[in-house]
């Protein structure tokens, strides 16, 4: 099974550790909200993992290290991303070095997560590979948003040559897998049935993060059958402040359970059940598949 957190406004984190297999956080927004930061406190008080991240997708460059590391002391995290360079394989891999040793003065006990960059496929695999081989991280992440994906994977939109790529380096990274691999982090995604193969064929895929069934439900988009062919511009954190009405709300939770059904096929019942007092709590029934499909309908 891969593990799968949503990030969400803070309105609906309470409720994200039902839907939610870890909790992801924005370093950045640590700075802007107390509440934010002690949700994250208190998940892992509950024994929940968290994954900490420099906010370099939402920023454009990764949060100043200094800082950072003094959020990783406060909190203590489970896992922590190494400071990357976006699509710069030989900064991110320098800063990596510089970064776990660090880590270790700072906060000993969290693992450390290293981004495989590059501007194109053969400087990528230098800096995955010298990330596990010589910086030795405990997990690898890979992002969703190359520009040389248009090349590795030529396709009529962007969106679709995002999920094209990522499945064709991903199958290319699989060939070349070594026996045991270290645990590997998907980051965010462009089109939901991407990972519609993943969870069968790559098990060295511990987990994603990926705000998209939520900001999709919040623009009015809900996950059609067939897949998505678009995807909202607006991030996550930009939204942070929004509070759903119930019928967003529904949107919301009806795409996640989407998501899910396409990661992992054969958690879906099993996490309907455990999720029973979130929808109980919003539709004020108890939940059911049938109620469910009526909700879409709100």
């Amino acid at each position: 099974m891969i593990k799968i957190s949503h990030e969400c406004p803070t309105s609906l984190m309470k409720d994200s550790r039902i839907f939610n297999d870890y909790d992801y956080a924005l370093v950045h927004l640590f700075e802007q909200s107390a509440s934010y930061y002690y949700f994250f406190k208190e998940s892992l008080s509950k024994g929940r993992e968290v994954i900490l991240d420099n906010s370099i997708f939402e920023l454009g460059e990764a949060f100043n290290t200094g800082e950072y590391l003094r959020w990783i002391r406060e909190l203590q995290p489970t896992w922590v991303i190494a400071p990357d360079v976006l699509e710069d394989g030989y900064k991110t891999v320098e800063n990596a070095k510089d970064f776990k040793k660090q880590l270790k003065d700072w906060c000993p006990d969290s693992k450390l997560i290293g981004v495989a960059q590059g501007s194109n496929f053969g400087e990528f695999i230098m800096c995955y590979k010298q990330l596990i081989d010589v910086v030795k991280v405990d997990m690898v992440a890979i992002p969703f948003d190359f520009s040389w994906f248009k090349e590795l994977f030529p396709a009529p939109s962007k969106r679709f040559q995002q999920m094209g790529g990522r499945m064709r380096l991903l199958q290319i990274l699989n060939d070349q897998m070594k026996e045991n691999p270290i645990p590997h982090h998907l980051l965010g995604c462009s089109l939901p049935q991407e990972f519609l193969y993943y969870s069968e064929h790559y098990p060295w895929i511990y987990s994603l993060d990926t705000s998209n069934p939520v900001v999709t439900g919040i623009k009015g988009i809900e996950y059609s059958v067939g897949g998505e062919r678009t995807k909202p511009e607006q991030k996550l954190h930009e939204l942070i402040s929004f509070v759903p009405n119930q019928r967003e709300y529904s949107r919301i939770l009806n795409n996640i359970r989407s998501f899910r059904s396409i990661v992992n096929p054969g958690q879906v019942q099993e996490w309907e059940s455990e999720s029973s007092s979130l929808w109980n709590s919003l539709f004020g029934e108890k939940y059911s598949s049938e109620q469910f499909e009526r909700t879409q309908n709100l």
